[in-house]
């Protein structure tokens, strides 16, 4: 299974979202009065706007991206080594660009492709947009508009778990555990990043949760590929 992919040439990622401001009270006036139109459509029936508002993160226009980390496989002999790096911080239109300078440099490779669990749905929609109203350019690699479905560079390990089922979500750690991969949800989960990072301020927390993950999807594409996982020995983690 997939062996037509060359790990090398992936570039697996995640993100970590919050809702742009710390509470709903915080929005302007005009924003309460869109999250009130967007929420109603999710909402419990008792459940109020502000109430609803920890979830904001998920939806780009009310929520921002603190951190997109991104792993490399490296050939090591007869095994991988993977190496991490994350963008990350208060400054979104900063970590936007640190990231997608990065990317033009990643899609010169041949047969380059992107990497993410429910990253068709979730991460690779999420991050065109945020770059769109921080009035970025989209990097080659994340520019699919216009592609025929077997043109578009994205790999989901989510989707690919499908076998064609649409009715079909099943989380990342679900998934790490039935292949015997380290949990990357040992501290904290996504339910609570929107806490750690505006209450706790705690954004250290966040990028370390967000490189586990990202190492999860890799090890989880080894597991489909029937292959062994990297050895923590093999894990390097680039800092500035």
């Amino acid at each position: 299974m997939l062996d037509k992919y060359n790990p090398t040439r992936i570039l697996f990622l995640d993100i970590e979202t919050v809702p742009r401001n710390p509470s709903f009270e915080d929005l302007p006036e005009v924003e309460q009065a869109l999250w009130e139109k967007k929420s109603a459509h999710f909402r419990g029936e008792e459940e109020t706007a502000a109430e609803a508002y920890n979830r904001a993160g998920i939806y780009a226009e009310f929520g921002k991206i603190i951190c997109i980390s991104v792993g490399l496989m490296v050939k090591q002999s007869d095994r991988y080594g993977f190496r991490v790096k994350s963008f990350y911080g208060d400054d979104e239109k900063a970590l936007l660009s640190e990231f997608s300078r990065m990317l033009e440099k990643f899609e010169g490779k041949e047969q380059a492709y992107l990497c993410a669990h429910n990253g068709k749905e979730f991460d690779f929609p999420y991050i065109i947009r945020r770059m769109l109203i921080n009035r970025l350019p989209v990097p080659a690699l994340l520019d699919v508009a216009g592609k025929k479905p077997w043109e578009v560079p994205f790999l989901d390990t989510m989707e690919l778990w499908k076998f064609g089922s649409y009715k079909h979500f099943t989380s990342l750690n679900l998934l790490a555990h039935l292949f015997d991969i380290p949990t990357p949800k040992d501290d904290i989960d996504g339910s609570m990043v929107g806490t750690v990072y505006h209450e706790e301020k705690d954004l250290s927390r966040i990028v370390l949760y967000c490189e586990k993950d990202t190492l999860a999807v890799a090890q989880l594409f080894l597991r489909y590929r029937g292959q062994d996982l990297i050895d923590q020995q093999d894990i390097e983690y680039v800092r500035d």
